[in-house]
């Protein structure tokens, strides 16, 4: 199986939600099962049909948790030396040199990933253009809008 590539802190939030699922909302949904149970005929007792189907749903999260965790190959850019190098894991200011629009980025794995809170894929577009590029090189990336012009101003392993 390929190595699923995760930050310190993503791994963390997915064995978290792992052990929120497996030990409080797991049980939750056995009790709502057995509470709709005492209701009747299970033919028509939609508070059945909707906690099992609920309950497939977390089987299947837990599944998929399990499975990325077995696979996981933990990277953590706080113990290697700063090169300049754009590496995954790696947190990027670049500028828009049309626009001279600052974005830092945190390049991270695909679970990981929440463009509110700037953490990019490393499969996004953004985050393939800038992997493997060094401090103060200026890169093209092909956007939505076209490609876009791009210098690196800082690169920061935290």
């Amino acid at each position: 199986m390929n190595k699923v590539p995760m930050t310190v802190v993503g791994a963390e939030q997915l064995r978290k939600e792992l052990t929120h699922l497996k030990f409080e909302q797991r049980p939750s949904i056995t009790q709502a099962i057995g509470t709709a149970r005492e209701l009747g005929d299970l033919k028509e007792n939609a508070e059945y049909h909707a906690a099992r189907e609920e309950q497939g749903i977390c089987e299947a999260r837990i599944r998929d948790i399990e499975g990325k965790l077995s696979n996981v190959q933990i990277i953590d850019v706080t113990k290697m030396e700063n090169t300049g190098r754009i590496i995954f894991g790696t947190t990027v200011t670049i500028l828009n040199v049309d626009t001279e629009a600052e974005a830092t980025y945190r390049i991270v794995g695909e679970d990981e990933a929440n463009i509110k809170d700037n953490l990019i894929s490393v499969t996004s577009p953004i985050a393939r253009g800038l992997v493997g590029k060094s401090l103060d090189d200026e890169v093209n990336i092909q956007t939505p809008g076209g490609i876009t012009e791009y210098e690196i101003i800082a690169v920061e392993y935290i």
